[in-house]
């Protein structure tokens, strides 16, 4: 199951990742920072996404996933080749290469088939919004920002 980076304004569901709003121990405060700089920089780049395409600004509950997904990169694609067409006018050097990204893979499971019977869709529904699994998850993250980036300040 996939998760979202959010803020405190979510509930505590298994699919959402949410800041530590008051940290206490070097590792919690790392892992807020993290999040925190993470989220927003996927906000910035689907805002710049919703300026630019009208399509992806409204509702997509009812999309197909496959329509959704395909959607969404076509607008990816697009974005990036109106940045690579118009780079030079930028004042940064950037490396703009995509190509050792995979697009075949995917790291989240999704349903694109006919809907499921009423209790599938209850059990689902239970297990996203089971606060013990969000609480794992935040756990889990915040061990493995710290082993991944805890000791950086140690190197300088």
């Amino acid at each position: 199951m996939g998760y979202y980076l959010v803020d405190d304004i979510y509930p505590e569901w298994a699919t959402f990742v949410k800041t530590i709003s008051m940290p206490q121990g070097e590792k919690k405060k790392l892992f807020a920072q993290h999040q925190e700089s993470a989220r927003k920089d996927v906000e910035r780049a689907f805002g710049v996404l919703q300026s630019r395409f009208a399509i992806i600004r409204g509702p997509a509950r009812v999309w197909h996933m496959d329509t959704l997904k395909h959607t969404i990169y076509a607008c990816i694609i697009l974005h990036n080749m109106i940045v690579e067409d118009e780079r030079h006018t930028y004042g940064g050097n950037f490396d703009y290469s995509y190509d050792n990204v995979d697009n075949n893979h995917s790291t989240t499971e999704t349903f694109s088939g006919p809907h499921p019977n009423l209790a599938t869709r209850l059990q689902r529904r239970a297990n996203i919004r089971e606060k013990q699994v969000h609480r794992q998850l935040q756990g889990d993250l915040v061990e493995y920002i710290w082993e991944r980036f805890g000791h950086e300040d140690d190197e300088i």
